[in-house]
Formats: structure tokens, C-alpha cells, sequence
């Protein structure tokens, strides 16, 4: 008799997929509460969207998952954040980062640029919520814990770009302050870094953050949020 597989506490074996990221057994399964929820639409701006240097080449892709998803979520009552990374008009408050990323240096996210605006392609509704954060995390140096908790929202879904940097920032986070994390992993992109693809970038992130939450593709979140909202 062969012996068991033995497996880290919490996981089984993939059985499903959807897309191609894990999206079965050995993924968290997390409730979906609309009420209880906020989408966290990480830094559509121009700059990383589209026609810069660090632009993701699925940016405008991702844009329009985005906006789809975006929609489903004001419909069934989710909240809609949408962040942008933005630093002083003046760069003062740039930090290290000025010391090591040169498009920070130039002044690529200093508030009032055309570079650091949100992309004129996403959509943003009247109740929508702005969010302008000073490093790659969401939670860092910003008031959204306090949004979220005011709310009695527990669960966060997050979309937008970098996948590797602003994004998997802001889901671990969350992760560390005990909200339930939904990453989409079709609406997250980002940039080739130093040799490595960003197709690579993006199977690994998604491939590591199922140890941080729910990673799953936005057809499968629409899924999911309609099936609540039916519920209700």
C-alpha cells in the first residue's frame, strides 16, 4: 500500500481549474456578502495603463474587466474604490522610492501630472469612492481600514495594476488586518521585470497569493456576486 500524500495544513489537491489559475480545492472558498464587501481597484492610471514605460501590456485589457465587473459590483451593492498611487505636488514625501525607481524621481506619480490621473477609460460612478495613497499598499499611510470597518465590510475583491507590486501589496495587507481577500487574476496586470516575463509575473503572484485568499477570474466573481444578489 503506497503511503498518503501528506499536504500542507488547509490544502488538497487541485481538482478544478478555471482559467489558469486554481480555482477549486486548493483555493480559500469565501462567502459572498454584497453588503459586506468593497472592490479595491488598484491605481488605473495613466502611467500603468497604458503608453508609459512601466504601462502593464494588458492594461487596457484589464481596464475593460474592470469596468464589466465594476458595474456588477454597484448593482448588487458592493463598494467601488478606485486608488491611485500619488505622491506631493512637490515629490517631499517620495521617500526612498525616489532613491531606487527613477520614473519616482522624475516625478512620474507626483499629484497634478498627466501621468499619475486615472485613466480617462475607466468608469467612475457618482458614489464611487477615490482613495490617493502614498506607497504601493492601499492600507499604508491612508484612512481605508477605517472606510471599510465604518461599513462592516469583512471581504475585498481587488482588480488593477501592478499585480506584483500595488496589488499584492494591498492583498496582503488586507490579509494581516483579517479581511477576505478575492484576487482576480485576469483583471491584475503588469510589467516584464529585469529578464522575467510578465506572463511569469502573473502565473507566480496568482500561484502564491492562493496562501492569502480567493484567486479567481472575473467571469467567476461576476458568477458569484449575481448568485448573491439573487439570493437577497
Amino acid at each position: 500500500m503506497k503511503d498518503p500524500v501528506l499536504l500542507p495544513i488547509g490544502l488538497a489537491p487541485e481538482t478544478d481549474h478555471a482559467g489558469p489559475f486554481p480555482d477549486g480545492p486548493s483555493n480559500a472558498q469565501f462567502p459572498v456578502v454584497p453588503r459586506r464587501m468593497a472592490l479595491i481597484n488598484i491605481d488605473m492610471q495613466n502611467c500603468f495603463v497604458d503608453g508609459s514605460p512601466v504601462s502593464a501590456p494588458e492594461g487596457l485589457t484589464v481596464l475593460g474587466k474592470i469596468n464589466r465587473l465594476a458595474d456588477a459590483c454597484r448593482e448588487s451593492g458592493i463598494l467601488v474604490i478606485h486608488t491611485a498611487h500619488v505622491l506631493r505636488a512637490d515629490g517631499t514625501n517620495a521617500g526612498v522610492m525616489s532613491e531606487f525607481i527613477p520614473a519616482v524621481r522624475a516625478g512620474m506619480i507626483n499629484k497634478g501630472t498627466c501621468a499619475s490621473a486615472l485613466h480617462q477609460g475607466l468608469k467612475i460612478a457618482p458614489h464611487d469612492l477615490l482613495l490617493e495613497k502614498p506607497r504601493f499598499g492601499a492600507f499604508h499611510g491612508t484612512d481605508l481600514e477605517i472606510i471599510l470597518r465604518s461599513r462592516h465590510i469583512d471581504s475585498v475583491i481587488i482588480s488593477g495594476i501592478a499585480t506584483n507590486v500595488c496589488c499584492e501589496t494591498t492583498a496582503r495587507e488586507a490579509l494581516a488586518r483579517d479581511f477576505r481577500v478575492f484576487f482576480l487574476s485576469d483583471a491584475t496586470a503588469t510589467f516584464d521585470l529585469r529578464g522575467i516575463s510578465h506572463e511569469q509575473i502573473q502565473k507566480t503572484v496568482c500561484a502564491t497569493l492562493t496562501l492569502f485568499g480567493q484567486v479567481l477570474t472575473t467571469d467567476s466573481m461576476i458568477e458569484k456576486i449575481d448568485a448573491a444578489a439573487r439570493v437577497l
